[in-house]
């Protein structure tokens, strides 16, 4: 009989996966380097073998976030529509499927960007970087889509989807995403004439 090997993660995966979770869920603040160590079953020093800091661990959480993040959120978008004027409008779809979500906590970057406060912190920055890569693909699908003022009307969805986020994650409610397809809607159509 053959043993079936299973592969166990990485120590760095199993450290950044804990802090993930643990971030995401209980804030970054309230999340120590020792309660981390302890839930991921390593060692201090593995941990700082790989990670020199707490901030080098936001930085790579949030690296990681965004990649994963921003995957989802095409993926999802281009799974209902290929039109880039409805996929502009499928964004708010997918919030509300995220809103939906049992462990929704509102949105990584923001939370980091307010607890963290400091500009110039590592996990800021990559916050400040998430916001514009979103900003950049839904400006992207406005110049597909022929829009006018394609940067104009991407910081006005911007704010829509940002202001979506913070008003679910603070009332649990998914209809925000509703509310602010229906504004997306009057802007796109402005920008259509």
């Amino acid at each position: 009989m053959t043993k079936l090997k299973t592969k166990r993660k990485s120590v760095y995966d199993r450290i950044l996966q804990t802090a993930s979770d643990l971030f995401y869920r209980e804030g970054i603040r309230n999340v120590g380097i020792d309660r981390i160590i302890a839930e991921s079953g390593v060692a201090k020093m593995s941990l700082y073998n790989h990670f020199k800091s707490k901030d080098a661990l936001i930085e790579a959480w949030l690296r990681q976030e965004d990649e994963k993040w921003c995957r989802w959120l095409k993926t999802t978008v281009e799974q209902q529509t290929s039109e880039p004027a409805k996929q502009l409008l499928a964004i708010f779809d997918a919030l509300r499927e995220w809103f939906e979500s049992p462990d929704f906590r509102g949105c990584a970057f923001i939370n980091a960007s307010v607890e963290l406060a400091n500009p110039d912190h590592p996990g800021y920055r990559v916050a400040l970087e998430h916001q514009q890569a979103i900003y950049h693909y839904i400006k992207t699908l406005a110049q597909a889509a022929a829009l006018t003022s394609p940067e104009q009307l991407a910081r006005q969805l911007l704010l829509l989807v940002q202001g979506a986020i913070v008003v679910a994650m603070m009332e649990g409610s998914w209809s925000t995403a509703s509310q602010a397809k229906k504004a997306a809607v009057i802007l796109i159509q402005t920008a259509s004439t």
